[in-house]
This record gives C-alpha cells, sequence and structure tokens, in this order.
C-alpha cells in the first residue's frame, strides 16, 4: 500500500490533556506529510481547547473519515457539545470519551482508517457514566479481533518492548491465571509481533519472574520451576530465543535489558514500572496479535496538566510514528509472502553448474 494512511484518532477525555496533545502533535504542518489524521469528537471542544492553549493547529470538520483530506479532520460525535470542566472527573466526559471510541471503532471497521490511536481516557468517568470499560487491550480484542486471534499489550518506546501477560486483574489472581498455556500462548504472540511489525528477524526475549528473587528463592513461590522455565524450554525448542526468568532488578541494575528485543512481563504493574523508570512518559501501548492496529499513550489524561497548555505530546505522536511504521512492515510481510521465491536447484547433467528454476507445472490437456 502507499501513500498516506488515515490515522483514527479518539479526543479521550475532554477535561484532560487528550485534545491539546492531539492538536499539538500536528501543530508542525510536515506530520500532515506522513498521513491523513481524523479526530473522532466534538469541535466546538477541540475550539475551546485551542483557543484556551493558544495551539495554532487548523482543522476542517467533516462527515466521515470517508470525506477526510490533507488536514486535520475532525468528526463529529456528540449531537450535545459536552461541557469542558478541566481536571473534573464526571459522567459527561466519560460518555463523550466513549462516543468518539466506539464511532473511531465504526469506521475502523469500515475500512475507512488504517490505525486507530486512543487519546488516554478515565475509567472513574467511564464508571460514573454506568459504561462498563474492560481496558484498552480487552475493549480492542472484544470490538475489533478476529476468531482465533489473541490480544497482547507491548509497551513501546525506541528500543525498549516491554509485553505484558496479564492486565486489569486483581493481584490476587495474577498467580492462578499463569498457566503454562497462556505463558506460551503469548510468548509467541509476542515472537511473532516482534519479527512482523517490528522487523527483527531472529528477535531475543527476556522473561521476568513472577516471585521475588526469580528462581533463586523457592520459598516465596514454585512459579518459576514449575510453570515459567518448563515453558521456556518448549519455547527454546521450538525456536524461540529466549532467556530467563529473571528478576525486574537483576535486569536494571546492569543494564542488561538493552541486549534484548524484548521483555516479557508477568503482570501490569511489573511490566509498567520497568517500563516507566526507562521511558518516562513518552512511551505507547501497543495490542498486537491482531489484525487491527491500535495503540494509545501510556500516561494517562493527566488532569493536573489540564488546560494550561504545557501537556507533552510526544507519546501520541509516537503513537503515530508506530501506527505508520507496523502499518508499513505488514504490507511488506503481506507482499513477501504472496510472491515466494521460486525453488532451485542443481541440474548434475549441466557442466555449467548453474542454479536452475523448478518450472510451475503444466496444466494437462485432454
Amino acid at each position: 500500500m502507499e501513500g498516506k494512511f488515515r490515522i483514527g484518532i479518539t479526543q479521550g477525555d475532554i477535561n484532560g490533556v487528550g485534545w491539546e496533545v492531539a492538536l499539538k502533535s500536528f501543530e508542525n504542518p510536515t506530520m500532515l506529510e506522513l498521513c491523513t489524521p481524523v479526530i473522532y469528537g466534538s469541535p466546538k471542544v477541540a475550539t475551546y481547547h485551542r483557543k484556551t492553549m493558544e495551539i495554532q493547529t487548523p482543522f476542517t470538520i467533516v462527515n466521515s473519515a470517508a470525506e477526510a483530506d490533507d488536514a486535520v479532520n475532525i468528526v463529529t460525535c456528540d449531537d450535545d457539545d459536552p461541557k469542558v470542566e478541566f481536571a473534573k472527573t464526571d459522567a459527561e466526559a466519560g460518555k463523550a470519551a466513549w462516543n468518539a471510541m466506539q464511532l473511531a471503532m465504526d469506521e475502523y471497521r469500515d475500512g475507512l482508517t488504517d490505525v486507530l490511536v486512543m487519546a488516554p481516557v478515565n475509567e472513574l468517568a467511564f464508571k460514573q457514566a454506568s459504561i462498563d470499560y474492560p481496558g484498552f487491550c480487552n475493549l480492542m480484542q472484544s470490538e475489533l479481533g478476529e476468531e482465533g486471534e489473541v490480544a497482547l499489550s507491548i509497551l513501546v518506546k525506541d528500543d525498549l518492548r516491554v509485553a505484558l501477560a496479564t492486565e486489569n486483574v486483581p493481584m490476587k489472581d495474577v498467580a492462578s491465571l499463569l498457566t503454562k498455556e497462556l505463558i506460551k500462548e503469548k510468548m509467541v504472540v509476542f515472537n511473532q509481533s516482534l519479527k512482523v511489525d517490528f522487523d527483527i528477524s531472529a528477535p531475543r526475549i527476556a522473561v521476568l519472574s513472577l516471585n521475588p528473587g526469580s528462581v533463586l528463592n523457592d520459598a516465596v513461590g514454585q512459579e518459576e520451576q514449575e510453570i515459567i522455565k518448563p515453558v521456556l524450554e518448549e519455547l527454546i525448542a521450538e525456536n524461540v530465543i529466549c532467556y530467563g526468568p529473571y528478576s525486574v532488578d537483576s535486569l536494571l541494575e546492569t543494564s542488561n535489558y538493552s541486549h534484548f528485543d524484548g521483555i516479557f512481563a508477568m503482570y501490569h504493574d511489573q511490566g509498567m514500572g520497568f517500563f516507566k523508570a526507562l521511558s518516562m512518559n513518552s512511551g505507547v501501548k501497543f495490542v498486537t496479535g491482531m489484525s487491527a492496529i491500535c495503540i494509545t499513550p501510556v500516561h494517562g489524561v493527566e488532569y493536573e496538566l489540564a488546560g494550561k497548555g504545557v501537556a507533552d505530546e510526544s507519546s501520541l505522536r509516537n503513537a503515530i510514528y508506530l501506527g505508520i511504521d507496523v502499518l508499513r512492515n505488514r504490507h511488506r510481510e503481506e507482499d513477501a509472502l504472496a510472491n515466494p521465491l521460486r525453488k532451485q536447484y542443481y541440474d548434475k547433467r549441466d557442466d555449467s553448474e548453474k542454479l536452475k528454476q523448478m518450472k510451475e507445472p503444466e496444466e494437462e490437456t485432454l
């Protein structure tokens, strides 16, 4: 696929920094040379944010992504424009964020956008609006996943990639969820994503332990010996290059993490803590394992910065960059598989010893 991709972007929580980082991302017009942005939300709310923070980004209002042109396009999601109250958690903001997400996913299903980038949302605002929000990864899988696909969240910043085996579950349930089958399934997805989405031919993966002290302290748990290590042995036998399990501190203290293409964490806070210690708030969360490409900034609604014009847009911009890179890598992989090299052989009867190409079998004629 050649040309610019259409990037669907949601407004996020209107009382947070979503509109600010979205508009700032395209303040430099050269961004429009890379993609065509389609932002789902309220044009009046966008105008309010732009005026309040003196952001210079112009935009045009369209009815659908199908009408998007070479500009920042906004698709209206609400008949009644919600009221903006910076740094306030309320049901109206939750409903506005949800409506934008629903329309963005609808148009993505219809093939009107190529990548989805979701601005930060407030789960408490969803709860106040009586909206059941299962978390970003689970929502993307339930709404956009196809049969047989296994969604996996990867935290990404430059060459740092941290996958999460489990997320949005209570800590008391983590150990029971970490079965051999789940770990292997998610590891296979992670390895494949590193190969295809990130174009790494032979990715090296470090696997974190569940319990403190990794395998050195059996007194605090047996999961490393009974579950994690046997799975790694199976994966190694299947040509997945993986090592571990490691404790978080052992990877951080000597910068050993830099020798790996991916880090596989057992639960959300373990992976997020490791990731944010190294990337601050400029990273993104990418949901892989699906044909759909869905990404969101790792930072939250950042109410403490809302309305002040000081929010950093680099995370949302990095989400756009990653979406474009993943899309290009997947197209490249599809093209390579669609046009494989023909089999070759040596004809021992030919003194030239030149490599011959095998002919396609001819159809029999009656």
